[in-house]
């Protein structure tokens, strides 16, 4: 049977502000991009996907579209997106676009002109409603914090925001809407787009009536997630947006799904439905930051992946990963960035890599890129960070409460220039970086990982090459193995005539794996990121190892 081709790729996400500059003005660029693709195809990738490149006033780096069919004036020109596209292609590389169908921006010329009344042709585009008792319409919260709603005195009227007040939500109860959209999509498809990423596509549909939340603490504004993420009534939008562009093309599409359970996957990835291809699911990772203290929780992980991956077994594919622009860096989280930085890094990669579904590379994630050491405030750009901070140096907060809170799960985090090499601005630009460059690219960095054998990046190459040479580690089962271990997260891929063994030990410590039930003995080892002198029943910390099983 012959399976689509986005099974077997390995996708690479490129955030293009932060890749590689290619003219000197600190911005990353797209012919940045063209620059490194023969560094991404030497990686072994497949598939690129671009983080938002549409022409943006960049309020939320690029997620805030003014014009879905131009290109952002810092990241070039469609004539470069054209050559980067030529060229991708050229070295068998796909491209996938990251597509924000939730909102604009409010420079867009839809709100623009939806803005200037209530009786233009574009009057219901966008989400506006009367305020209630001299304030917004209800209590709902912004996912950036403060009220979802903004007042616009040309219509005397409050518009919603979910995210940034410059991003105001589309009516996607209002066809018009839906087929400009759709036209849009289809547009980019005909020049020869493989596919998308689709932002935040669970908050296309509210509770209608947009009714309070309860209240009981008297709070100004409330989290009113359940009014506005995968709330009934979606399934028909998603439904009509795949068959009015997705279904027509051969191509790859990833629909970011948070709030969507495993039981509820189905609908969103069934083959025959032409919704999407795979999902983003956030259970084992909060989208919008995490705890102070994000330690992994290993049974929970094991718990929450191995649920998807029988839950999807058969009824659609998972999207894999550890790392996007939107979490903070998995080696620093996850790992042990300090004592075992090159075993974690590799450890964790060879944890999800091997499941079920199509993995995907966070850029710098394939060299063990760390957090950064945010020492103020004024180091950070993300605007959910700004907001969180205005509000509560408002409530009493100090500077240093804040960092405190923020510093190790802030997205800017994952957001720092890509350290391509040792230089002070780590190759990254000529000129003054938008964002602050890593210190430790001094010795963090891709010259020296692709002369070194041993590193981080030659251990993705390794298993990017192992995934494709073994059928099984794609299309086969999965089970678990030692279900309730307090280190270690093993599990088996079997196929019609092979099975091979995934062991990681996620911990500090040595741990014991002969109660594992395939002969380790005999068991023919793959690849493993630590010598071979180890104990067959013994994983050494943060050891990972790929077997393939002798029975």
């Amino acid at each position: 049977m012959t399976q689509p081709w986005w099974k077997d790729a390995v996708v690479y996400q490129v955030y293009p502000l932060s890749f590689n500059d290619s003219n000197g003005d600190g911005i990353g660029d797209l012919p940045g991009i063209i620059e490194k693709l023969d560094y991404l195809k030497e990686l072994g990738i497949n598939v690129i996907w671009l983080s938002p490149i549409f022409r943006s006033p960049n309020d939320d780096n690029g997620y805030d579209v003014s014009d879905y069919q131009a290109i952002m004036a810092e990241f070039g020109t469609m004539a470069d997106f054209d050559r980067l596209l030529a060229e991708a292609h050229a070295r068998g590389i796909r491209i996938l676009l990251d597509l924000v169908l939730n909102h604009t921006s409010d420079e867009h010329a839809w709100f623009q002109e939806s803005r200037q009344s209530r009786d233009n042709p574009k009057s219901d585009w966008y989400i506006w409603r009367d305020g209630k008792a001299g304030g917004p319409p209800n209590n709902w919260e912004s996912i950036f914090s403060g009220s979802a709603w903004r007042y616009y005195e040309d219509r005397d009227q409050y518009c919603l925001h979910l995210f940034s007040s410059k991003q105001p939500d589309l009516n996607w109860e209002n066809q018009d809407v839906r087929e400009a959209l759709y036209t849009m999509i289809r547009w980019w498809l005909d020049k020869g787009v493989d596919g998308f990423r689709i932002d935040a596509i669970t908050h296309i549909r509210k509770e209608q009536g947009f009714p309070d939340m309860p209240n009981p603490k008297g709070l100004e504004v409330v989290n009113a997630t359940p009014m506005h993420r995968n709330v009934e009534g979606i399934q028909p939008y998603i439904a009509d947006l795949g068959a009015n562009t997705f279904a027509h093309y051969d191509i790859m599409t990833v629909g970011e799904a948070a709030g969507v359970s495993v039981d509820d996957a189905p609908n969103w990835v069934a083959p025959e439905q032409h919704k999407f291809n795979m999902l983003f699911q956030f259970e084992q990772i909060k989208l919008w930051g995490s705890d102070v203290d994000a330690a992994l929780n290993l049974p929970a992980l094991r718990d929450t992946l191995t649920r998807w991956q029988k839950g999807l077994e058969g009824q659609g594919w998972n999207a894999l990963f550890v790392e996007n622009h939107d979490i903070a860096r998995v080696v620093s989280t996850w790992g042990n960035a300090e004592q075992y930085w090159r075993e974690s890094a590799t450890a964790i990669a060879t944890m999800y890599f091997l499941m079920q579904g199509t993995p995907f590379i966070y850029q710098g994630q394939e060299l063990g890129m760390t957090n950064f050491p945010f020492e103020r405030l004024d180091q950070f750009d993300d605007v959910a960070v700004r907001n969180l901070a205005a509000e509560e140096m408002a409530n009493g907060w100090t500077e240093a409460d804040i960092l405190e809170q923020i510093r190790n799960s802030a997205r800017d985090n994952a957001r720092t220039p890509m350290q391509w090499d040792s230089s002070p601005n780590g190759g990254f630009t000529s000129g003054t970086p938008w964002l602050a460059v890593n210190p430790n690219t001094e010795w963090l960095n891709a010259e020296q990982q692709r002369r070194d054998p041993n590193s981080v990046f030659a251990f993705y190459q390794q298993l990017i090459r192992l995934r494709a040479e073994h059928s099984s580690l794609v299309h086969g089962h999965y089970d678990l193995e030692l279900p309730t271990h307090d280190q270690v997260y093993a599990y088996t891929r079997t196929g019609t005539d092979d099975r091979y063994l995934v062991l990681t030990n996620l911990s500090d410590e040595p741990a014991d794996i002969s109660a594992c039930k395939v002969d380790l003995e005999a068991a023919e080892r793959l690849l493993g990121n630590l010598d071979d002198n180890g104990q067959p029943s013994t994983l050494r910390p943060w050891e990972a190892r790929v077997l393939r099983c002798a029975d």
